[in-house]
């Protein structure tokens, strides 16, 4: 799978050691092309990667090819992506690379590719790489002038003092308010930096899979149905909120006191509110997230604009809004106070906040805002159909609009109900969401949107 988060595949077929360091190979010549000429500076590239059994075997494979075209790696070892993205973005570095797949099953492992702001490479600039990995031969440096290796064990610490730093955060009163926090990092990264960031704030901590050896529990995708060893610890413990992140730390997912999921959108929602409470501007988010990021964009005279799927877009869009805050319902917050980053911590951060600006639980936070319920499918479907497929959807389900900005977001304003299709960047399928404020409607129009297609293929 290719798009503008990187690679991703299986590893051992197709991702073998050997591609990996192609394309990282291709990688440290591209940027060292694409640099200022007057730029005399060494050629730095930070490595940092999640937990993975594959993660060692890979992460040399890309210093390998990194060194051979004369880029100097600076290895991070196991951190957050956006802890990497955060060095890329404080150092002199020409970019970076993240050896994780994020929330894909352990099976797989991805390239991230950071450009030198410290966020993922764009379309234009992931377009014009692909170019030149597919047409160029780098050429390889002489044995004299080879890249060198050294590592860099504080970038976590880094991280964590500039997320307590934030001026969004009253940390004596997050101290004072003591909560007992129910952590799950899944056996992936987070244990390098949530820990020690909810105990600065004045947490208890209590952990489950904090392990930091790749053997997944369970799906590491942080969705609600996923977190029922999480809902029972909650409970066990009596903790005050459960936390979930995936396995390379940019998405939260939350458990309400009470052992209740409550769902990914939720946590860009929460957050926002703590950011508009105090600067009141653009909320930007992606076309398949919540309806409740608007609603408290709007209780906060703020704006909401939509962008397509993925972290770079939405990160994009909010540079050119100037907004105040971002992210994806799938539990990402992006904070322009730190950076243009999907950032699990930060979000925790500010969830924790927005209970201490309320003064109330998590359930009765979440009980403030309107209730809709979220259903989504993946389906197989050809994607050369797909063209058909959206102009079928829109004569048979006559919405009020389509956004075709990302695949086909059709939505009904007065219901409150939308629905989005589009192919996924991350997996060979073809993703239905919808929302609603019932989960019947919901799921009645995941099950027409469904047929409809099916037809198209017949």
């Amino acid at each position: 799978m290719v798009s503008v988060s990187g690679f991703r595949g299986r590893v051992g077929d197709p991702l073998t050691p050997e591609l990996v360091c192609l394309l990282a190979t291709a990688f440290g010549a591209f940027v060292k092309r694409s640099r200022d000429p007057s730029n005399d500076l060494p050629v730095d590239i930070l490595l940092g990667r999640d937990t993975r059994t594959s993660g060692p075997v890979l992460s040399r494979a890309v210093s390998a090819g990194l060194v051979s075209v004369g880029c100097n790696v600076v290895n991070l070892g196991i951190v957050s992506t956006p802890t990497l993205m955060l060095a890329v973005e404080n150092s002199d570095a020409l970019g970076g690379i993240a050896v994780t797949a994020s929330h894909n099953p352990a099976e797989w492992n991805a390239l991230k590719l950071a450009a030198p702001e410290g966020t993922f490479l764009d379309a234009e600039t992931m377009s014009k790489f692909l170019e030149f990995a597919l047409s160029e031969d780098p050429p390889r440096t002489p044995s004299d002038e080879l890249g060198g290796v050294t590592t860099d064990d504080g970038a976590s610490a880094r991280h964590l003092e500039a997320v307590l730093e934030l001026p969004q955060l009253n940390l004596p009163a997050l101290r004072a308010r003591a909560f007992k926090v129910a952590l799950d990092c899944v056996r992936g990264a987070g244990a390098t930096i949530m820990p020690q960031l909810l105990e600065a704030l004045g947490c208890e901590v209590v952990g489950i899979n904090m392990e930091m050896d790749g053997l997944f529990p369970r799906d590491p995708e942080p969705t609600a149905e996923n977190l029922t060893e999480l809902a029972d610890f909650v409970r066990r413990e009596g903790a005050d909120i459960g936390l979930a992140v995936d396995p390379d730390v940019d998405r939260l997912s939350l458990v309400n006191e009470n052992g209740a999921p409550i769902g990914e959108d939720l946590t860009l929602a929460l957050a926002s509110a703590v950011v508009l409470r105090r600067t009141p501007g653009i909320v930007v988010t992606n076309l398949s997230t919540s309806a409740i990021v608007e609603d408290v964009a709007r209780a906060h005279a703020g704006e909401l604009v939509r962008s397509p799927v993925g972290e770079i877009n939405v990160a994009r869009r909010m540079q050119l809004e100037g907004a105040v805050v971002g992210g994806e319902g799938n539990g990402g917050v992006i904070l322009p106070n730190l950076h243009h980053t999907r950032d699990a911590p930060v979000a925790a951060a500010l969830v924790l906040q927005h209970l201490v600006d309320e003064e109330t639980s998590l359930s009765a936070a979440v009980d403030k805002w309107p209730a809709y319920t979220i259903v989504k499918k993946k389906i197989s479907f050809p994607r050369e159909a797909l063209s058909e497929g959206y102009a079928e959807l829109e004569r048979q389900l006559e919405s009020d609009g389509v956004d075709s900005a990302d695949g086909a977001r059709f939505c009904w304003e007065a219901r409150r109900t939308w629905l989005h299709v589009r192919p996924s960047g991350t997996e060979p399928v073809v993703r239905l969401i919808a929302e609603a404020p019932e989960r019947s409607e919901a799921e009645e129009l995941i099950e027409r949107s469904e047929e409809i297609l099916a037809m198209v293929v017949q």
